[in-house]
């Protein structure tokens, strides 16, 4: 008989604990919530567990502040540290979530060596680099969470200005998550076709800039956290991509060897997710506009990674 899935929440803040309700709500693993808040994950957890039968799911949901309890974990995502506040950038918080998730890379590291980890945690790029270097993981069973949410809020606000259904875009993104990345208007379709036959150019542009500027916007709005029911969204479709082994492509932070001309970064790119992890990167043939972009937004990430020396 195979085993159930074991997907573990290193968080269990807003973020995680959304993740750990689509989880127990859609049944397809059992789940764990930690946190170093005494009390909170099992309060957390009890209460999803109690919603479970309500849901028909036969997923068990345990909270723990123990690292022990997150042995033997399928995935492992990663939300803890600080959120954003009003007027924060995402790069302002990476010293202290740089010093939160190298205690959590080793952590996690012992007890589920096999694990797949999706790093949530902002910067989300740099914070991926630094797992890899922390769990010594292959960095192919290392990602980060970031590009699925930024097509999200490109094909939503795609949809706002066609007034169409918002699942019958499909957006693409590449570099780092923050305010560098990159939107491709000429890779994103609505039921195949190309959103520049569809939308005057500047209102692409406007269209761009309001999704470089989605999470700051959602921040300045709320005053007093930041964006969780689209990130745990976005983070469930990894999940459900890797345990399944679904071969599925979707847009993440990704370790790259070369591909688009980078080296040795975690940078937001198109891959194939399966039980492996990133199975594959996806290469797509840019103009020299785009690629100048890209190269930008990768260089903003490599600073970054400079900064904490790793």
């Amino acid at each position: 008989m195979k085993k159930k899935f074991k997907v573990s929440i290193i968080g269990a803040g807003h973020v995680g604990a959304s993740t750990a309700q689509l989880l127990a709500h859609s049944g397809i693993s059992d789940v764990v919530l930690f946190d170093v808040v005494e009390g909170m994950p099992q309060g957390k957890a009890l209460d999803l567990s109690e919603a479970c039968p309500l849901w028909n799911s036969s997923s068990s949901v345990t909270g723990t502040n123990d690292y022990a309890g997150t042995a033997g974990s399928d995935v492992i995502v990663v939300t803890a540290g600080m959120a954003r506040k009003p007027g924060m950038s995402r790069d302002d918080l990476l010293k202290t979530n740089a010093e939160i998730i190298s205690a959590v890379g080793l952590g996690i590291a012992k007890g589920s060596p096999d694990a797949v980890i999706i790093a949530v945690t902002n910067p989300m790029d740099v914070m991926a680099h630094l797992l890899f270097k922390t769990t010594g993981f292959p960095h192919h069973r290392v990602m980060g969470m970031g590009g699925v949410l930024d097509a999200a809020r490109f094909g939503t606000f795609i949809a706002l200005e066609l007034n169409c259904s918002p699942g019958s875009v499909n957006a693409v993104i590449l570099g780092g998550h923050g305010d560098q990345m990159v939107p491709m208007p000429r890779f994103t379709t609505v039921n195949g076709i190309p959103v520049t036959e569809l939308i005057p150019e500047d209102r692409i542009e406007a269209i761009v800039e309001r999704t470089r500027g989605g999470g700051a916007e959602i921040v300045s709005l709320l005053k007093t956290g930041s964006a969780y029911y689209a990130p745990a969204a976005a983070t469930f479709q990894m999940i459900k991509a890797i345990l399944f082994d679904e071969k599925r492509p979707l847009p993440a932070a990704c370790f790259l060897t070369g591909q688009y001309g980078v080296e040795g970064l975690y940078v937001g790119v198109p891959a194939i997710l399966g039980s492996g992890g990133v199975e594959k990167i996806i290469e797509l043939k840019l103009n020299d506009k785009e690629h100048e972009a890209f190269t930008k937004s990768a260089a903003a990430v490599s600073a970054l990674v400079k900064i904490l020396n790793i």
